[in-house]
């Protein structure tokens, strides 16, 4: 099964009616069934709730969507409308419809358009549902932050994901070798690969792959940029930041865990080079060790995964990924949507999606379950999200910065030969600009 993209689209809002078209950017709960009882299905009787679901690489969803319609209607008597939405087109179109009034009630929204869009006016506060519900105490803290503008929240996880390390376990024990706890044993397994294994790349660095390097600044201590008075200052410049990008970087330019045609890799190069027998490690997504197994059926027992080791031990700070359901703040089925996005991130149809999307749930109970299976592949990711996930910056341009590809031209710079030094001071200059553009 293909994965549903984690993607964090690119592009900026000038006010609700206004577009500035930039290049689109791939990124990146569980309970009861989330029914109230029979007494608010007479409430939506002869309504319809329109949702916008994106439409990407994502395998069919008809199965799900059949479930969900008919939880709706039984919960509410309202009836819901699906219209799956194109990734690429996505954006505009919600623009427009916060003008016009035209489009969804509710609506998949990619992480990092969360603040964008509540900043221009177009989401509705869901900040005293969400409290009166109980659910903001199940939600996972990384994808409260990012539905979180200006103190209140507008919209609610759905799905995340995040990354760690798949590697070839089958050459882990040929060779001897014990899953890495920390740095220096990450390190250490790196040139223990390249020594023994000269046909593979112990683990390729991919210079387009921009949040594979947040565990390494943020598990030195660094970050990417923080705000204060309304005004935000990058951070890939300080110490702690350049020390994690130094490490990680290091690997490919002082260790030799990588290639040379990796500088400009993405990780989708990562998980080819990884089927292919070209790579021993790779950090990848949660969703990827299936896709892995689908490529090439033989490795099905040669995979594993594990989170990425904290600098000193223990497991580095992780970037969780994924989208957030949110009401439209023209709709006017307000009631009605907030049952809905109740329903799609609870119970017995947060868990369905999640199994099929190959993707987490956005709750803590949710994601306990992936946590606790310790024959699953994926259980290292979910137990990492549940201790050390952590979101972006949630900075209204921080999708023009993307845009910018900012992070990942750092990254590249870095492996093909400019010092860290200067690389962030670039990079950082550019960030902490485009994040106070108005």
């Amino acid at each position: 099964m293909t994965h549903r993209p984690l993607r964090l689209p690119a592009r900026r809002l000038i006010g609700l009616a206004g577009i500035v078209a930039v290049t689109g950017v791939l990124l990146a709960g569980c309970g009861d069934d989330g029914s109230t009882g029979a007494a608010s299905s007479a409430a939506g009787g002869g309504k319809t709730v329109n949702l916008w679901v994106m439409k990407g690489t994502n395998p069919d969803s008809s199965g799900y969507y059949n479930a969900l319609k008919s939880a709706f209607k039984a919960k509410t008597g309202a009836t819901v409308n699906i219209t799956e939405v194109e990734w690429a087109d996505a954006h505009d179109k919600l623009v427009r419809s916060f003008a016009s009034g035209d489009g969804p009630d509710v609506s998949e929204i990619g992480a990092t358009w969360n603040s964008e869009f509540a900043a221009a006016g177009g989401l509705a506060d869901l900040s005293g549902r969400i409290q009166s519900s109980g659910l903001g105490s199940d939600e996972l803290q990384a994808l409260k932050d990012s539905a979180t503008y200006d103190g209140k929240q507008y919209g609610v996880g759905w799905y995340a994901g995040t990354r760690g390390i798949v590697y070839r376990k089958d050459i882990f024990a040929k060779d001897g070798i014990k899953v890495p706890t920390n740095w220096a044993e990450l390190e250490a397994t790196v040139k223990t690969l390249k020594a023994k294994e000269p046909g593979m790349a112990a683990m390729p660095i991919a210079g387009a792959s921009q949040y594979a390097a947040a565990p390494f600044i943020w598990g030195a201590g660094g970050d990417f940029a923080t705000e204060s008075g309304g005004t935000w200052t990058g951070h890939l410049d300080s110490a702690r930041s350049r020390a994690g990008l130094s490490f990680y970087t290091g690997l490919a330019t002082k260790d030799g865990s990588s290639t040379t045609g990796a500088a400009t890799w993405k990780e989708t190069d990562l998980l080819d080079a990884f089927t292919k027998g070209k790579a021993a490690m790779v950090i990848q997504g949660n969703w990827t060790p299936k896709a892995a197994v689908q490529a090439d059926p033989s490795l099905k027992d040669k995979i594993g995964a594990f989170a990425i080791p904290g600098k000193d031990g223990g497991i580095a700070p992780t970037l969780v990924g994924g989208s957030n359901l949110a009401a439209m703040a023209r709709s006017k089925n307000q009631d009605l949507d907030w049952q809905l996005i109740e329903l799609m991130t609870t119970g017995s149809l947060a868990k369905q999606f999640a199994e099929e999307s190959s993707f987490f749930p956005s709750t803590k109970s949710g994601l306990k379950s992936f946590a606790n299976n310790a024959d699953s592949l994926t259980a290292p990711f979910a137990t990492a999200m549940l201790e050390e996930g952590r979101a972006l910056p949630s900075a209204p341009q921080w999708g023009a910065a993307e845009g910018k590809k900012l992070i990942p031209q750092m990254l590249q710079s870095i492996l093909t030969g400019t010092s860290v030094d200067e690389a962030t001071s670039t990079a950082n200059q550019q960030l902490t600009a485009t994040l106070n553009e108005s």
